[in-house]
């Protein structure tokens, strides 16, 4: 296991009506001007922004909102959040919805007391030196954004999404109210599902030996979303289920499953390139790429695809051919992903084949380099990834 340091400073307010408390808890963060910042939808004909308003109202905390955020969220409402804190005086980020209204806030928060283009420290030309404070009511258990310290932005020039991080970012407090999620139909809660499995995934296939805790503790989690992800969607008014998947959401993405190991992180920006130029869901790209990446790199260590096959997905060990496990493993995997309804190839996905070198060149993988992480991918390897996820299928 390799040195770390970890801190996790979020406040969690876990359990059902906890929405009302997020006045009491914007004051005791030192908020009194706040922007809301949400989507709209079912989070205003559920009367949920109106408690998020009467609880403010309760505390005396000025409000003023920005709605209408979609999902992989675009830099426009960025920069329309960032004028108007600067223009009403507002020292308080609080995010109502999932991931993309939570990764707009953390932008917001980030660009608001910086003199330059907050998209600087999405491109990597400057890191996060302030930010305003963040605090977050989670609807839809998926991006562990309200955990973490990292924010995810698409630039409409370019149609290039990128992420940025910092402990600056992570949620002073977030409030989980697994009840909120039961409206969610039964495709958002599939891809909520894979994006935290996914985010389990990116850290379990490391390099790092000798990682036996934050293996099992991934292994946990992701047995967690095998059981309980059928059962919210056969049954979405089950509370247990969906209480389990929210907590899962946010272990797996604030890093305690993660410390202290070589990450990767690969699956993850294939996606991106693909949610960015389709705009689907994130997690449907997931479940198209990070098979088709396991496909690719498991002869680099099968014994952990072997390791990941036999305690997650209950397969047999063949310990006189490991990758035969391997495989196994990583077709069960699919067919899950499957059984929940998430595609499982570009045509499913609505993806075309025909664009996959432009996929590739979006990756910005420069000539004779390669992207770091459990196997280095150079762009050869991101184009085979690409098209074993055009032609995947169930086994």
């Amino acid at each position: 296991m390799e040195n770390f340091t970890y801190c996790s400073p979020t406040e969690f307010v876990f359990g059902k009506g906890s929405e009302s408390e997020c006045g009491r808890y914007v004051r005791k963060y030192g908020g009194s001007r706040v922007l809301l910042v949400y989507g709209g939808g079912s989070a205003v004909r559920s009367g949920l922004i109106d408690r998020i308003r009467a609880s403010l109202e309760k505390e005396n905390i000025a409000l003023h909102e920005l709605s209408g955020i979609q999902p992989n969220p675009l830099d426009t409402p960025v920069y329309e959040g960032i004028a108007l804190c600067r223009e009403t005086g507002a020292d308080f980020l609080l995010a109502v919805g999932g991931g993309s209204v939570i990764d707009t806030a953390k932008a917001i928060a980030a660009g608001v007391p910086y003199d330059g283009d907050f998209w600087d420290f999405y491109s990597g030309k400057a890191q996060i030196a302030a930010a305003l404070p963040v605090g977050t009511v989670l609807t839809i258990a998926a991006a562990g954004s309200e955990g973490s310290g990292d924010s995810v932005i698409t630039k409409t020039d370019g149609m290039l999404k990128r992420g940025a991080g910092s402990p600056l970012l992570r949620a002073r407090f977030s409030i989980l109210n697994p009840a909120l999620t039961q409206t969610l139909p039964a495709y958002q809660t599939a891809c909520g599902a894979t994006d935290i499995m996914a985010h389990v995934f990116e850290r379990y296939f490391t390099n790092t030996p000798e990682v036996e805790i934050t293996d099992r503790l991934c292994e946990a989690v992701l047995l967690t979303m095998v059981k309980e992800t059928p059962r919210a969607i056969a049954d979405p008014d089950n509370y247990d289920a969906r209480a389990n998947i929210m907590w899962a959401g946010t272990v797996a993405h604030n890093n305690i499953v993660g410390v202290g190991r070589q990450q990767d992180w690969n699956s993850h920006a294939l996606e991106h390139e693909l949610s960015a130029l389709y705009n689907v869901a994130h997690g449907a790209g997931l479940a198209v790429i990070m098979p088709a990446w396991m496909e690719h790199v498991c002869a680099h260590d099968p014994m952990r695809f072997a390791q990941m096959a036999v305690r997650v997905f209950g397969c047999q060990m063949n310990f006189a051919d490991p990758m035969q496990t391997a495989k196994a493993g990583i077709r069960a995997f699919r067919r899950f992903l499957h059984g929940i309804g998430m595609p499982v190839n570009f045509a499913e996905l609505g993806a075309d084949e025909a664009d996959i070198p432009l996929l590739v060149e979006k990756l910005g993988i420069p000539a004779g380099g390669s992207r770091q992480g459990f196997m280095e991918l150079t762009a050869a390897d991101a184009e085979a990834i690409y098209r074993i996820a055009a032609h995947a299928e169930v086994e």
